[in-house]
């Protein structure tokens, strides 16, 4: 089953990623990747979608579903390294994958979430992701 990123929460402060179930009157209720629990978030918790979240390069922005492709095509079926890895070993990782990143606007701290990210779609959802035609056609099938 294909990820859809942009019911794919982030939500500041909080570890791990959520799916986006519903809306509820103050916020968000979210389901947590991991371990299937939900919990209800209040609108300004700082919740962004990992659809919404690109990478710069020296060319512009990059999708951060993108970089995931291209982090898989490195990696292979290996996880990709901890956030706790040495800062060398992530910014290698990320020269092999995205070459082309500015170190000037992307720096280790983003590329430890990106690999935490990474990681947890790995174990607990897919890295293959819904585009826009796959929510058309799923959203068809519920009318």
């Amino acid at each position: 089953m294909k990820t859809d990123l942009a019911k794919t929460l982030s939500i500041r402060g909080q570890h791990g990623l959520f799916n986006y179930i519903a809306q509820s009157r103050t916020g968000a209720i979210v389901e947590a990747l991991s371990d299937k629990k939900r919990a209800n978030f209040a609108a300004g918790a700082g919740i962004t979608t990992l659809e919404d979240i690109s990478i710069y390069t020296e060319e512009g922005e990059v999708k951060l579903s993108e970089v995931f492709i291209k982090l898989h095509e490195v990696l292979g079926e290996q996880d990709a390294p901890s956030a706790k890895a040495a800062d060398a070993e992530l910014k290698a990782l990320f020269a092999k994958a995205l070459p082309n990143y500015d170190a000037g606007r992307f720096y280790v701290s983003h590329m430890k979430k990106v690999v935490e990210w990474y990681n947890e779609l790995k174990k607990y959802a897919s890295l293959e992701f819904m585009t826009d035609q796959d929510r058309e056609a799923a959203a068809k099938e519920e009318a």
